[in-house]
């Protein structure tokens, strides 16, 4: 089959590698088929030109893969809006976590004739061999498709265990002279960035989280550190962003890909998601001789009783030590706190406002966002038990209209009080950034026309 894979458009001015699009690409590369990238992302192609591109050109298959939100929600429509106006439609397919926890929704929505849900890489090559074939689509594990005017979803696809058996990212598809621009906190300007993946699914089930797989898969240190050496000597990439979910899965296994980082003799500079509870002296110091300059945590909460709301299962005590010893091991660390959980308060906002001015190191500019809760998450199932939601149409085309307000209140607040507290919040934040730039600019002042420093490059040198 002839495959075109369609990386959106996010308004970026750089955009993030569309990892999923490699992932596939490599997958169906492996298998025979051809593939090409539509890349609406670098370009910013009016979703017009799509349909054109598809008039000029004839493929079999056409995939969208998109996250939950309200922006790609929107745009998933205009894309698909596109494609069914072409006068060569191809087979069009949908996957990801946005329209997997309701495929029927999101079918009668896009007008696609299936949804992959979970792992695309097995399930796509078997779907592919059912439709050249010509047989009925029922025995493909893990989608769901329309049969006689109804939606008929299959059985969930066990999850890909062996995760070396993927293929690496189909690199030379894309434009990585335009990805490796990507900025990440502490790295240069002469720096090149790419993001991988070194495992697979998180071990820990948040309330608000609408990840659908269970459990961890990490990839071997052999396969990650090959992708790696591959990126470095093909595209002179230096700064590595572990873009799943959770890097820090185990002490264990976290000292174990740093040892094999740093025995292989490769030099990066990288970050990772992690977890406090992992965020011991022995593997912080590690992480940091292995090149780790930046930990991004989530927090959500400075509160001992909205993290059991959350299911986070983590306390205060280890959030604080943890940031310490971050910090003291010479990483910068990432907070992520978000407001709204059930039965929060201003009170435990404010918390974890202190607390980001008490231990923020300035590596990124932090603000704090609603709590959302996504189609497949626990919290999505509260709301409808609550009659704060009616269903998936109710979230995304009344509730859901901006990741940075309300979609459900959850707290003892009214909207307004709810909004006033935030507001408030996020103005002492930006205060105290906006405060640390100008006492930095200050600094760089005075080195310049004091110390008369002859390695400035200009203020606008950004």
């Amino acid at each position: 089959m002839k495959v075109l894979l369609i990386s959106y458009d996010n308004e970026s001015l750089v955009q993030w590698f569309p990892q999923a699009n490699a992932y596939l690409a490599a997958t169906l590369l492996k298998h025979n088929h051809e593939v090409e990238i539509y890349s609406q992302d670098i370009h910013h192609y009016p979703d017009e030109h799509l349909t054109e591109y598809l008039n000029n050109n004839k493929f079999d298959m056409v995939g969208l893969s998109f996250i939950g939100g309200y922006y790609e929600y929107k745009k998933a429509l205009k894309i698909s809006d596109a494609i069914n106006s072409s006068t060569q439609r191809p087979f069009y397919v949908i996957g990801g976590f946005g329209p997997s926890p309701d495929p029927d929704y999101f079918l009668k929505k896009t007008g696609a004739e299936v949804v992959v849900m979970g792992e695309g890489e097995v399930t796509i090559i078997d779907l592919i061999n059912h439709i050249e074939e010509g047989r009925e689509l029922d025995n493909v594990l893990g989608i769901a498709f329309t049969k006689n005017k109804k939606t008929k979803i299959n059985p969930s696809r066990p999850l890909i265990e062996d995760v070396d058996s993927i293929p690496m990212p189909a690199y030379h598809l894309f434009n990585i002279e335009h990805y490796r621009l990507l900025r990440e906190p502490n790295c240069e300007k002469t720096d090149f960035v790419m993001p991988i993946l070194s495992g697979r699914g998180c071990t820990f089930t948040c309330n608000f989280c609408y990840r659908m797989d269970k459990g961890f898969r990490g990839r071997s240190n052999g396969s990650i550190l090959e992708e790696i050496r591959y990126l470095q000597e093909n595209y002179k990439i230096n700064y590595i962003a572990f873009s799943d979910e959770l890097l820090m899965s185990s002490i264990s296994r976290t000292m174990s890909l740093c040892e094999a980082i740093i025995d292989s003799g490769l030099k990066f500079k990288w970050y990772c998601n992690g977890r406090l509870n992992y965020a011991k002296p022995k593997v912080l110091k590690m992480m940091k001789d292995a090149g780790c300059v930046f930990i991004n945590y989530g927090i959500e909460s400075f509160d001992d009783g909205m993290l059991k709301v959350m299911n986070k299962v983590l306390t205060t005590k280890q959030i604080e030590e943890g940031i310490k010893t971050t910090l003291k091991a010479g990483i910068s660390p990432g907070f992520n706190i978000i407001f709204g959980n059930i039965g929060e308060t201003k009170e435990i906002l404010m918390k974890g406002v202190e607390f980001l001015l008490k231990y923020d190191d300035g590596s990124q500019m932090r603000t704090i966002r609603p709590v959302t809760p996504y189609p497949g998450s626990p919290l999505f199932y509260h709301a409808i038990s609550e009659g704060l939601l009616k269903n998936t149409a109710d979230f995304y085309e009344n509730k859901h209209t901006n990741s940075d307000l309300l979609t459900c209140n959850f707290t003892p607040m009214s909207d307004k009080e709810f909004y006033q507290a935030i507001s408030e919040a996020n103005e002492i934040l930006l205060d105290s950034y906006h405060a640390r730039v100008k006492k930095n600019m200050k600094e760089t002042l005075d080195e310049l026309y004091i110390g008369q420093n002859t390695n400035f490059r200009g203020f606008r040198q950004t």
